[in-house]
């Protein structure tokens, strides 16, 4: 039976930087001198030389309102028939349960996409005008 044998230069040794000559040779791949050559060297992130740096260059003016943005996930009427029964409740809890939304602060907004048969009890959801008002008119309820 033949051995399997790995090919030649399969496997090279790792070149240690900085290590002196005998890793890989004299400078070990940092150049001659300089700042970049010492233990230590290099400059901090965003410096430019003396150059005044691009995060002091653009402007920061004005308010944000990224940080209180709210983002509502949105679940469809068709989803609501196709998941829940006459007389059910549909709130967040019950909407995890079923895997329709995931994760632990969600916020859902109900959208009126498709058609809705069944008489659902909605509570503490968001909900669209039009499907609010598809919602009772199937004799459902929103809360």
């Amino acid at each position: 039976m033949a051995q399997i044998v790995k090919p030649e230069g399969a496997t090279v040794k790792k070149t240690i930087v900085g290590r002196g000559a005998s890793s890989k040779g004299r400078t070990s791949g940092r150049g001659h001198n300089g700042q970049n050559s010492r233990s230590g060297g290099g400059v901090r992130p965003g410096f430019e030389g003396g150059q005044m740096p691009l995060y002091r260059k653009v402007a920061r003016r004005g308010f944000s309102n990224y940080p209180f943005k709210k983002e509502y996930v949105a679940v469809s009427l068709d989803t609501l028939s196709e998941k829940f029964e006459d007389g059910e409740v549909v709130n967040v809890a019950s909407l995890k349960e079923l895997n329709v939304v995931k994760g632990m602060d969600v916020l859902v907004k109900i959208l009126s996409n498709g058609e809705i048969t069944k008489k659902v009890v909605i509570e503490g959801l968001k909900t669209s005008a039009a499907a609010a008002e598809k919602i009772k008119a199937a004799g459902g309820e929103v809360k």
